[in-house]
């Protein structure tokens, strides 16, 4: 029998999860929503149940990989992660490790979709560059001279959570001011109210209930002025942010992505345009702004399975 990877993927929204064979192809693939788990425990074993009984691979199983926020590679916990209703240190990799009898990894969800993207997707011929995810927060993956870059204590490329505003928008994180809070979904949805001191009737994103950041690139798309402002707002955002990263590590090119990023090339012409007016001057020209190829596919997923194979070499 073929060993397959576990890869999962634990979201502010939802939690992904695959069986992933050694070329990358998935063989069972689902997601449950992470706030109906109210402990841990129970999302583990409500993964364990479901692969159990909608497949008979439960016993190909060879290894775990986990992405998540704030995931320490080093500890194997999830620790003080603002946008999951877990709080504390989070001792993951162990949990899934008692209940599927299997070795268990665990590391940041950016980190994941990096080395997904590299071995998979649209970054199999850069050995330097940062995937950015952008979902309910905003997290980094930096890989520089092909390695992936974990840091003192395993917390590397916490991006999201580097302050661009001075006493800015409110973070889970306990601070003000956080890339996360402005360039994410929910930064997007953020920016609907606190961008409209006057009211703008012409929007119709005033007409929908509990409005998503789908919605605002959708009626962008179809003319609405305010809706094509905030777009321009977070990808200015983004794009400054992104060009005093780049002193960091020096990337070839960042990888964008998440639903925000799945919007189109037109955002990302947006950031690129922002990024090249802020950058310095020794980079400019030559850091490219690429989407995921892997939206669809799930490059945590692919990631977090690849990296227990890399683990225990299966």
């Amino acid at each position: 029998m073929k060993k397959l990877a576990l890869g999962v993927d634990i979201g502010g929204t939802n939690s992904k999860f695959g069986l992933v064979d050694a070329d990358g192809e998935l063989h069972y693939s689902n997601s449950i929503k992470t706030n109906t788990a109210s402990t841990p425990t129970r999302l583990v074993n409500a993964i364990y149940e479901e692969i159990k009984e909608k497949t008979d691979l439960i016993d190909q199983i060879g290894g775990i990989g986990i992405g998540a926020p704030n995931g320490n590679y080093f500890s194997g916990s999830i620790e003080f992660a603002p946008n999951l209703a877990w709080k504390g240190i989070v001792p993951l990799a162990n949990l899934f490790e008692q209940r599927f009898d299997v070795k268990a990894v665990l590391t940041n969800d950016a980190n994941a979709a990096a080395v997904g993207e590299q071995l998979y997707g649209n970054a199999r011929d850069l050995t330097n560059f940062v995937t950015i995810t952008l979902g309910t927060g905003l997290g980094s993956g930096v890989i520089a001279d092909n390695t992936l870059i974990y840091g003192h204590n395993g917390m590397a490329g916490e991006y999201g959570h580097i302050r661009v505003v001075k006493d800015g928008r409110s973070c889970g994180c306990g601070r003000k001011g956080c890339l996360e809070t402005y360039a994410s979904a929910t930064g997007v949805v953020r920016s609907i109210e606190l961008l409209d001191t006057e009211f703008k009737a012409g929007s119709k994103i005033h007409t929908i209930e509990n409005p998503r950041a789908e919605h605002v690139f959708e009626l962008a798309n179809q003319g609405d002025v305010f809706c094509s402002e905030i777009i321009d707002y977070t990808a200015e955002i983004l794009g400054n942010a992104l060009a005093d990263f780049a002193c960091f590590s020096n990337p070839e090119a960042y990888v964008l992505f998440g639903g925000i990023a799945q919007s189109g090339d037109d955002f990302a012409t947006k950031v690129k345009g922002f990024m090249e007016e802020g950058i310095l001057n020794i980079y400019r020209g030559k850091i490219e702004i690429r989407i995921s190829s892997l939206h669809d596919r799930n490059a945590a997923v692919l990631g977090a399975a690849s990296l227990i194979r890399k683990e225990i070499n299966f």
